[in-house]
């Protein structure tokens, strides 16, 4: 790692001496200085939350040779001391559930975490590109996340295929830093490193540090079948434990509606993760996810519907730790993984408008959200006890004309829960009956 370090310390001057003798720039420095106030109100006299940190990320990339490109990014956050995470809540006996997510929630002690996330090579030849080492990237299910300080980030080897109309991928991943933590981890020991909830016995789940898996093999192709019909299609291997299939056509009715399907179909490979049944992480045979989207798009804003179901013969699993479920029902902190015979019903309306002419745009996110889960005492049936919810969320960017680097955001969260919930605080903690509030400060660079 240390020699990792100095290579990244050491490229920008490198570039320096280069350009000074070569008319094409080579090296260029990026990155992000974000800060970030997260502060999480519970039901009643259980405890809240608050948090603010700050750091970012560093990237610079250089043009070794026309077609061939070096690149690191380095990552951290730092806890400016707002309140003690590691000190629970008196009545339940946990922490946050949000704001630990701010720093590495593996070591809530380290108060500066660094991250060398990015250091890879790329080899560009016209539509083709070939990265090789450490990077990001964006799928239906490993994604940076960008909810937390620190994204998602992967390791292996990635291709990349652009036509005017088609997009192959093919990737080969051995190691994944999840979002919020200060190092990579092999495939199987990234499993776990969240919270693992119920076995179907209603115990503790015990799979963390005990799933076997060496790599993960994922493909894509994202192509026009007619016009305006699409199809994108993404598979996603994991050794050992399971398989992902994502099917999603799209189809454009006119220059205002468009629908979209989804389909999910996940089925166990070789012993799930461990031949132990009490150690096993894919602890089924198969899983599905059907969704529907009706959007309709008009001059400045954006109304979607979305509907998904999650069948009854098995829970909808997707390791947390490797970024956000892309559902068309995703709703800002909270997820339908971990849940089986699930519904959800979501309205949509994105509008941009002007507040101040010339210097002030806003663009807003209004999200309605009604989710019907299985009762929170079917352990089979619902992984993380969650109940029935009403979900609203009101996510607002700020972009200041005069400023136009800085990029704030604003983000409200209310989720209330619904039906017969057991008199139980642990039904209701950083769940249900919560508001959240989010203050980021981007400054991109």
């Amino acid at each position: 790692m240390r020699i990792l370090l100095i290579l990244f310390i050491c490229l920008p001057i490198f570039s320096l001496g280069q350009d000074s003798v070569a008319t094409k720039k080579k090296g260029n420095l990026s990155g992000q200085w974000r800060t970030y106030y997260m502060m999480t109100a519970n039901k009643d006299d259980l405890k809240d939350f608050n948090a603010l940190a700050t750091g970012g990320k560093l990237k610079y990339q250089y043009d070794i040779l026309d077609n061939l490109e070096l690149g690191a990014a380095l990552y951290n956050t730092t806890n400016l001391g707002l309140q003690n995470l590691t000190v629970p809540d008196n009545t339940t006996g946990r922490i946050s559930r949000y704001e630990e997510g701010l720093f590495d929630r593996l070591n809530l002690s380290n108060d500066a975490v660094f991250l060398l996330g990015e250091l890879y090579v790329k080899y560009k030849l016209n539509q083709h590109a070939f990265t090789l080492g450490r990077m990001k990237i964006n799928t239906p299910l490993i994604n940076p996340e960008d909810g937390r300080m620190i994204p998602t980030l992967v390791q292996g080897f990635w291709y990349n295929y652009k036509a005017s109309k088609s997009t192959f991928q093919l990737g080969l991943l051995n190691e994944i830093a999840p979002r919020s933590t200060g190092q990579f981890y092999g495939i199987g020991e990234s499993i776990g490193t969240y919270p693992v909830g119920r076995n179907k016995g209603g115990n503790a789940s015990q799979y963390s540090d005990n799933s076997e898996s060496d790599y993960i093999l994922m493909f894509n192709a994202d192509f026009e079948i007619a016009k305006n019909l699409k199809l994108n299609v993404w598979n996603q291997y994991v050794d050992n434990v399971f398989n992902s299939i994502y099917i999603k056509p799209s189809l454009k009715i006119s220059e205002s509606v468009q629908i979209e399907g989804e389909w999910l179909h996940l089925n166990k490979i070789g012993d799930g993760g461990n031949s132990l049944d009490s150690l096993r992480y894919f602890n089924q045979n198969t899983a599905d996810v059907l969704g529907l989207k009706i959007a309709y798009k008009k001059k400045g804003g954006l109304v979607s519907l979305a509907y998904n179901r999650i069948l009854p013969q098995g829970q909808f699993l997707s390791p947390r730790e490797w970024g956000r479920e892309d559902l068309f029902s995703f709703q800002k902190r909270e997820r339908s993984e971990g849940s089986a015979d699930n519904h959800a019903l979501v309205l949509n309306y994105k509008n941009e408008f002007e507040i101040l002419k010339e210097d002030l745009n806003l663009t807003s996110i209004l999200s309605i959200g009604k989710h019907w889960k299985p009762a929170v005492t079917n352990a089979v049936l619902n992984k993380y006890a969650m109940p029935d919810y009403t979900h609203i969320n009101l996510d607002i960017f700020f972009y200041i004309k005069k400023l136009k680097h800085f990029k704030p955001e604003l983000l409200l969260t209310s989720k209330i829960g619904n039906g017969d919930i057991p008199d139980n605080p642990n039904f209701y903690f950083n769940k249900v009956d919560m508001f959240h509030v989010d203050v980021i400060l981007n400054y991109n660079f």
